[in-house]
């Protein structure tokens, strides 16, 4: 059987080996086993259940979220003499009789379906008139609460699989899981004894880097212009953004299109396919587009807002660079994209669980913030906790970074906190340090506490810029979902009590490194304000 399994992937496919992993999840699968395939984009996961169907009499049952990512794979392997088909709400009702009269009679190795199809008893008693081969269920973080893109109809995946004659060996396959997620998947599928293969999450030929500009568009059109050459996607959080995006694109001179979920069909299909044939040179996208198309050669990818959570973002990021050459993956970060995903957390389903949902987007905050190795954070944030401490092909490793004293600065933000009960966000925390003349900060007699007005020399945004880096390396805990408070934890005492030191990069701008990466953007400093530090007494006094 392993023979014809390789047969098979050199005569269809055309390759001569198995990339690393796709074997011994092809051995388990055909041996009558389930697996979990945790295998990060690009790492040829579609052919870990297409060689299997091949292999094996019977039909595939291949259980898939988007319409334009069966549709991408149906068509690929029909030009291969591969008789595939997907029944989905695309279908007219003729269309779906006649496929649906195939599939009883076996004509198809490979039947892609949406899981919504599995809310209708009908279907099921359709699967239970085929010969099913394996069945496998693409995207399976989407059966997990804890996951993202969840979708409830992936929980009817096992009822189903329970009710069929025989049971098939059942492969599970993403590109992101954590611990929780891959638990969740061998939980609610049902799976027995699966063998599980993690080939690892790090993606080395992907640059990562996080960078707050001034003026996100002039940013993005100064990127665009030095890789005009360079085919990309620029991801955005809501539709408007986007429209606004793609025009002002197009009015500068760069070929863009647009995709969201609030265009027609046409424009969509019209749009993505513009973009895998090179006839624009970037598609500005809502998080609806991007799951399984299949462009190897996409040099970047750039997040023009913060996405809610690492799962996204990293799956977002890993479209760039599938065919293995370098490509980069830019975020841009401001605090307006945080009030944004917390309203579309506020304003999300009720049946999703939002305390977690708001522990994921601060996780997300943590990276814009962190000054640490951008690589090892995305990889410890999957449970990879052995990479080095540095990557040197990341925005945090690469360049000329100079480590700054800011323990004073440290010292009269977590003394604020402390003094005012540990009961407030950043908001009224930066009031009380920039000495606001509020009535409100009156009212509640903070006027009259000692750290009033200790950083009136500084911006806002910058105080409310270190208070994010603190959360993000532990000194501050972050209490409460819809509204934050903050409140100091272990950590924090050593600097306030001066028995600790804190040093925090400063980003500068940096010359090219041409011999690391083929281009890189200089960058604005990361705080403002921070040329000439406070470093009189602050008159703290001690803390009860």
């Amino acid at each position: 059987m392993k023979d014809k399994a390789v047969h098979i992937l050199q005569e269809y496919f055309g390759y001569s080996e198995f990339r690393a992993g796709q074997e011994r999840i092809i051995d388990e699968i055909l041996s009558g086993n389930d697996v979990v395939g945790i295998m990060p984009t690009g790492a040829g996961k579609s052919l870990c259940f297409q060689v299997p169907a091949l292999a094996l009499e019977g039909t595939a049952i291949v259980i898939s979220p988007l319409i334009s990512l069966m549709k991408d794979q149906v068509d690929t392997l029909n030009e291969m003499g591969i008789k595939a088909a997907f029944i989905n709400s695309s279908l007219n009702l003729q269309e779906f009789r006649n496929i649906t009269l195939k599939a009883k009679n076996g004509e198809y190795k490979l039947l892609y379906i949406a899981p919504e199809r599995l809310e209708t008893e009908s279907f099921w008693e359709l699967l239970s008139q085929m010969n099913i081969s394996i069945i496998a269920v693409d995207e399976a973080h989407c059966i997990s609460e804890w996951g993202h893109d969840f979708r409830p109809s992936y929980t009817k995946i096992a009822d189903m699989i329970a009710k069929l004659p025989k049971r098939p060996a059942v492969a599970a396959l993403t590109a992101t899981a954590t611990t929780q997620v891959k638990q969740d998947i061998v939980r609610l599928l049902r799976l027995q004894k699966p063998y599980i293969l993690i080939t690892g999450f790090d993606r080395e030929n992907l640059y990562f880097e996080v960078d707050k500009p001034t003026n996100k568009f002039d940013f993005l059109l100064q990127y665009m212009k030095k890789n005009s050459t360079n085919s990309g996607i620029v991801y955005c959080s809501t539709r408007k953004t986007v429209d606004t995006v793609c025009k002002k694109l197009n009015e500068h001179g760069i070929t863009a299109s647009r995709y969201h979920a609030g265009l027609s069909d046409e424009e969509r299909i019209a749009s993505q396919e513009a973009f895998i044939f090179d006839k624009v040179q970037v598609i500005v996208a809502t998080n609806a587009f991007g799951m399984g198309i299949d462009k190897s050669n996409i040099r970047y990818v750039i997040h023009y807002n913060m996405p809610k959570t690492m799962e996204n973002y990293y799956q977002e990021a890993g479209r760039a660079g599938r065919d293995g050459e370098s490509a980069e993956c830019l975020l841009f970060y401001s605090a307006a994209d945080v009030i944004t995903n917390r309203l579309l957390i506020e304003n999300g389903s009720s049946n999703v669980d939002k305390t977690n949902e708001y522990k994921k987007l601060q996780e997300m905050v943590d990276y814009c913030n962190t000054d640490g190795c951008l690589r090892k954070y995305i990889l410890s944030y999957f449970g990879e906790d052995n990479f080095p401490k540095g990557c040197d092909h990341c925005g945090n490793c690469v360049g000329n970074l100079e480590r700054t004293d800011i323990t004073i600065e440290a010292q009269k933000i977590l003394s604020c906190i402390k003094r005012t009960g540990e009961r407030f966000g950043s908001g009224i925390i930066t009031d009380v340090l920039r000495g606001s003349g509020s009535e409100k900060l009156k009212t509640m007699g903070f006027d009259k506490l000692p750290t009033f007005g200790l950083m009136k020399e500084y911006a806002k945004e910058t105080i409310k810029e270190i208070i994010a880096y603190f959360i993000a390396e532990n000194f501050i805990d972050v209490r409460g979902d819809k509204y934050p408070i903050l409140a100091l934890n272990a950590k924090a005492y050593g600097l306030l009590k001066g028995e600790d030191k804190l040093y925090i990069k400063r980003i500068i701008a940096k010359e090219e490194k041409k011999a690391k990466k083929a281009v890189h953007m200089k960058k604005c400093l990361l705080y403002q304000g921070w040329g000439s530090l406070n470093l009189k007494s602050m008159g703290i006094g001690s803390l009860k």
